[in-house]
């Protein structure tokens, strides 16, 4: 029973009884190159990792959002959200919002075949310099010559630069209007300029001034106070039919309206003893129905006498 039987075959090991056998084929068409750092992450979840090969299997051009990822794939947008963060985290996508000129926010998504910081360490091939070949040596030793070099080609003739004609200077921008001041310092209408220029922001944003624009604005909008205009007047002329476009300098723009539009001055009405002088007044000429001399009708300040053919005193002196 001791004996050993060397009859008996000996047990074969099962073929690879946990690893996975790959069957591997070269694809021609149709296929996209993933590097082993992707594939095998060590810190990205599954569904990162499949979504990062779908980005970088698709056209360039090609639409990708959270929602159509979520119509193309039964992984919700909550997942592919978060899956999202993971490639951006780890530098393989970046995403970054644009506003269109029609004011339209759209995402700019940018796909990575390796991390940012990696991409950044790598040599641009386009730039790097290449390597220079060794010249070939043959077996006996001897060097082999240099070919020789082309000649330099001769500098191209240099051609006299014709005259330019005689231009006539460019005539001189014209000096800008000066901002209006009022012709009497009042302190009241000064302070009720410069609340309204402080207050402009509230009608538009992009009128917010500096202080030193408010006080600098604020004779102007005194000079408007002078010539009979209102506050809301005022207002509504420095506020109406503004730019679409950004304002970047809203105190330039302000300076400009305030010259250009400034009203003409109040006539000035006379003085209150010139017009209730007695000089000025007409005189009052009562109506007579009959000269003493001959029955004419005329007027005259006092009841009675003759009239001017009539009287004596004319006569004479005529």
């Amino acid at each position: 029973m001791d004996a050993q039987q060397p009859s008996a075959p000996p047990c074969a090991p099962p073929p690879n009884p946990r690893g996975i056998t790959h069957m591997r084929s070269r694809p021609t068409s149709h296929y996209t190159v993933v590097g082993n750092h992707l594939a095998q992450h060590g810190q990205l979840s599954l569904v990162a990792i499949g979504l990062a090969v779908h980005i970088q299997s698709v056209k360039s051009g090609t639409v990708v959002t959270i929602k159509t990822l979520a119509d193309r794939f039964p992984e919700g947008e909550t997942r592919i959200a978060s899956a999202l963060r993971e490639l951006e985290h780890h530098g393989y996508l970046s995403r970054t919002r644009e506003r269109l000129p029609n004011g339209r926010v759209i995402t700019q998504a940018v796909s990575y075949d390796v991390p940012r910081h990696a991409a950044k360490a790598l040599p641009d091939p386009r730039t790097a310099p290449r390597p220079r070949r060794s010249p070939t040596v043959p077996e006996s030793g001897a060097s082999v010559p240099k070919p020789p070099s082309p000649p330099e080609p001769p500098p191209a003739p240099v051609r006299p630069r014709a005259p330019e004609p005689n231009q006539p200077p460019a005539p001189p921008k014209p000096p800008r209007a000066p901002l209006p001041e009022p012709e009497v310092h009042d302190l009241k209408a000064h302070r009720r300029a410069t609340t309204l220029l402080a207050s402009l922001h509230g009608d538009d944003p992009r009128l917010l001034l500096a202080e030193r624009d408010v006080r600098r604005l604020a004779p102007a909008v005194a000079a408007w106070f002078e010539r009979g205009a209102a506050p809301e007047s005022v207002r509504n002329i420095l506020t109406a039919n503004l730019p679409t476009e950004p304002l970047h300098h809203p105190a330039a723009f302000l300076t400009h309206r305030l010259t250009a539009l400034l009203p003409a001055p109040t006539p000035q009405s006379p003085p209150p003893s010139v017009a209730s002088s007695p000089a000025a007044a007409r005189p009052h000429r009562a109506f007579q129905t009959s000269c003493e001399g001959c029955d004419r009708a005329f007027r005259t300040p006092q009841p009675g006498g003759r009239c001017r053919d009539c009287r004596t005193d004319l006569q004479g002196a005529a």
